[in-house]
């Protein structure tokens, strides 16, 4: 920013006061307005990066009697977000540098509005599978660029912002899947009508971030108003960008990457059979979408803390250890007692889910780059997806060959002991350019 200084102190000392520009056009309204817009663009967006999958999760047996979808379709739905996120995800980083992260979020919510708003009347479950791909694949890109652009607009306030986004993010999942069952009965019991409902707030995300749509030539500043650094910083071509990291060569992004596996496999699986294991242990179809509910909102108040406290903390392998114990006592309560301690069980498992914020705002500390950042997100969101697609669809498997929840659920609380390991190493106190570099 002291280029920035520079060149607002020469440019005022060259005009005159009669050739002044007028206060409300100066320079720091214009960054304060563009930043706040920008947080209400975040938080939109944010809110619509689950609905998506929770929506869905809530009616899948609506669905699945529907399209006449048997279990291991179903499973192969349920790990078609894991799959979209490590496709599309990858890519981000270079449709930012090309148009802009601001453009390329954009768009996302403009593919989650259509996918959303197409996929409950196409009628079969190809076009089902690919609708509903659409929106994965705009959830994915803007998964990716969220702790890029917090880390360029507000480098100060990366635990504080990520905690934000986080937050929101826990309250569009848990509203998904709190209000689409009753908001199905309230439309007649019409699942078709009950998931296409989110359309409306995917489409009301997409205006925010008009104004941070540029043409191509605008990412590096060239013709913009604004000076050529700070236009860069809010599309996410930073002055002097530094050539690439070999990201496979840091210890820590690996380890970042199989944490973000392992604790996505948790978090699709719950969002999507959460619901059905409550329902299949004899639980009314409304109190089971509530249940997950209440899984996603632990996310809310939760997501806002714990950014905070592991930013301030040099190694967050404590935190790792505390959300997957309460996930190991929350699947052991699914095994033994489904339904007489279902709330008990929603809420520890909600605890384990925020192991997604945690790793987020380690994504954010483990590098020190706007640059660093970003392939740091793409390699550990994309890679931790692709590892996580099996999982959903080998829960969808188990439970059609056994008959029942058991072999799940031990799968799914065998996977929290790697998640703990894994999350205790990318919570140490190191930088992904120094592993590179040696």
């Amino acid at each position: 920013m002291t280029g920035d200084g520079t060149r607002t102190i020469a440019s005022a000392t060259a005009r005159t006061p009669a050739a002044s520009a007028p206060p409300e056009r100066s320079g720091a309204p214009t960054r304060a307005w563009r930043n706040r817009l920008l947080v209400v663009g975040i938080v939109l967006a944010a809110l619509n990066l689950r609905p998506a999958i929770t929506s869905f999760g809530a009616l899948l047996e609506e669905v699945r009697d529907g399209l006449g979808m048997s279990g291991s379709v179903a499973g192969l739905l349920t790990s078609l977000p894991a799959l979209c996120f490590a496709v599309f995800g990858v890519t981000a980083p270079r449709l930012a540098r090309r148009f802009g992260p601001g453009a390329v979020v954009c768009a996302g919510m403009a593919a989650i509005a259509t996918g959303l708003l197409v996929r409950p009347f196409v009628g079969t479950t190809a076009a089902f599978l690919l609708t509903s791909g659409l929106a994965l694949a705009g959830i994915a890109v803007s998964n990716v660029l969220m702790p890029v652009i917090v880390k360029r607009w507000f480098p100060e306030r990366v635990g504080s912002m990520t905690g934000l986004y986080s937050m929101a993010l826990a309250l569009g999942t848990a509203s998904a899947a709190a209000i689409t069952v009753p908001v199905t009965d309230a439309l007649g019991g019409d699942w078709q009508a009950g998931l296409a409902v989110w359309a409306a707030l995917a489409a009301a995300a997409v205006l925010p971030w008009i104004p941070f749509v540029r043409k191509r030539g605008a990412t590096s500043g060239e013709g913009a108003p604004e000076s050529p650094q700070r236009d860069g910083e809010a599309q996410g071509e930073p002055a002097g960008q530094a050539p690439a990291l070999r990201i496979t060569r840091s210890r820590t992004a690996w380890a970042l990457a199989v944490f973000f596996g392992l604790q996505a496999t948790a978090a699709y699986i719950t969002m999507g059979w959460m619901a059905q294991i409550f329902r299949d242990a004899g639980v009314p179809a409304g109190r089971a979408g509530l249940l997950l509910a209440v899984t996603m909102v632990m996310g809310v108040p939760l997501a806002f803390v714990i950014p905070r406290l592991a930013a301030r903390l040099p190694r967050q392998g404590p935190i790792v250890l505390a959300l997957g114990v309460s996930g190991l006592i929350g699947y052991a309560g699914l095994y033994f007692a489904p339904a007489a301690g279902a709330w008990a069980w929603a809420v520890l498992l909600g605890v384990a889910n925020c192991a997604f914020p945690l790793a987020l705002t380690m994504v954010g500390m483990r590098a020190r780059t706007g640059g660093g950042v970003a392939q740091l997100s793409a390699f550990a969101q994309s890679t931790g997806y692709l590892i996580s697609i099996p999982g959903p669809l080998l829960v969808g498997v188990l439970y059609q060959h056994s008959g029942g929840w058991g072999l799940p659920i031990a799968l799914m609380a065998g996977l929290m002991v790697p998640q703990m390991i894994v999350g205790v190493v990318a919570g140490r106190d190191r930088t992904v350019e120094d592993e590179a570099a040696g």
